[in-house]
């Protein structure tokens, strides 16, 4: 089944994806952090589209769509647009060159993330995984 970015059901499918990743949860083993990911107003995307992850020890323990970002306060708050998400799902773009080019804008402690990029990559692979359509393709 493919999943809508953005999406409360492919949220919910990246979830399961990270916890079912083995190389995530080696490589994320002694990181711990959680992140609003927000998918900016543009083409296939009217308001701002905000997901929360909590990201502990190669496990995602929770993961949900926001509606009032003032909820939690994140660790690390990550913004770019569909078109940035879908070349780094599609693995067209890199991660970590997105935030060091600014493609991807970030809140927080780049340096953190920088010393996992091993776990940044899983991570990624995991929303990857996941069967993705994009609402310019629906």
């Amino acid at each position: 089944m493919a999943y809508l970015f953005p999406s409360p059901e492919w949220v919910a499918a990246f979830k399961d994806a990270i916890n079912a990743n083995e190389a995530y949860k080696k490589s994320a083993a002694k990181w711990e952090g959680d992140f609003y990911f927000i998918v900016s107003p543009g083409k296939g995307v009217e308001k701002p589209f905000v997901m929360y992850l909590d990201l502990w020890h190669g496990e995602c323990r929770e993961a949900h769509v926001v509606e009032d970002m003032s909820e939690k306060k994140p660790e690390f708050i990550i913004e770019g647009t569909l078109d940035v998400y879908k070349q780094i799902f599609n693995k067209k773009l890199d991660p970590i060159r997105a935030l060091v080019s600014r493609k991807l804008k970030l809140k927080g402690n780049l340096g953190k993330i920088m010393r996992a990029v091993k776990a940044t990559l899983d991570l990624v692979n995991s929303a990857a995984n996941v069967d993705t359509v994009y609402p310019d393709e629906a």
